[in-house]
C-alpha cells in the first residue's frame, strides 16, 4: 500500500470527527434545582422532589400525618381529600418507599392510579417488600396515606 498525502488527510479528518464525537458525549450537563423553602405543618414529612417524564423537577412531595386502616379505594380517596391531600401516584409511592419507608406499616397502601388492564382495580404499594400490584377497588385490604404537592415553578 502506498501512503499518500491525500490518504493521511482523509484519515486525519476521520480521527478529528471521532474526537469531536467523543467530546460531545463527554460534555457535562448542568442541572439546576431551584432553591425553595418547604414549610411543613405539624406531623408532615418531606419525601423529596418528583421528576417529570423529561427528568425535570416537577414538584416536592409531602407526606401528611395519619393513615386510614383497611378501606375501599373510594373511601381511601375521600379520606385523603378530607386530610387536605390526595392519594399518591405509583411513582410517588416509590419515592415514599425509598425515603420514608419507616413512616408506613409493613402493609399494602392504595395509590391514586387505576390498574390499566382492569378499571375495577387500583395500584397498591407494599411497604414491606417494596413492590406494587393491583387490588380490586371494592376490597378493603389496603391502607391509605395522603400526600400534598408543592409544584416547582
Amino acid at each position: 500500500m502506498t501512503i499518500t498525502l491525500e490518504t493521511i488527510k482523509t484519515e486525519h479528518a476521520k480521527v478529528g470527527e471521532m474526537i469531536a464525537m467523543f467530546e460531545r458525549q463527554a460534555a457535562t450537563t448542568k442541572y439546576a434545582v431551584p432553591a425553595v423553602t418547604v414549610t411543613l405543618s405539624p406531623g408532615e414529612r418531606y419525601a423529596g422532589v418528583m421528576l417529570d417524564d423529561e427528568g425535570e423537577p416537577s414538584h416536592h412531595l409531602i407526606l401528611l400525618p395519619g393513615d386510614k386502616d383497611g378501606s375501599t379505594w373510594s373511601d381511601a380517596t375521600a379520606w385523603a381529600t378530607q386530610q387536605g391531600g390526595e392519594l399518591p401516584t405509583r411513582r410517588e409511592q416509590s419515592l415514599l418507599y425509598a425515603n420514608l419507608k419507616g413512616e408506613f406499616q409493613q402493609k399494602w397502601y392504595w395509590s391514586a392510579e387505576t390498574y390499566e388492564s382492569d378499571s375495577a382495580c387500583a395500584w397498591c404499594q407494599y411497604f414491606h417488600g417494596g413492590f406494587q400490584d393491583g387490588y380490586r377497588k371494592d376490597d378493603s385490604y389496603c391502607r391509605a396515606r395522603a400526600v400534598r404537592r408543592l409544584i416547582i415553578q
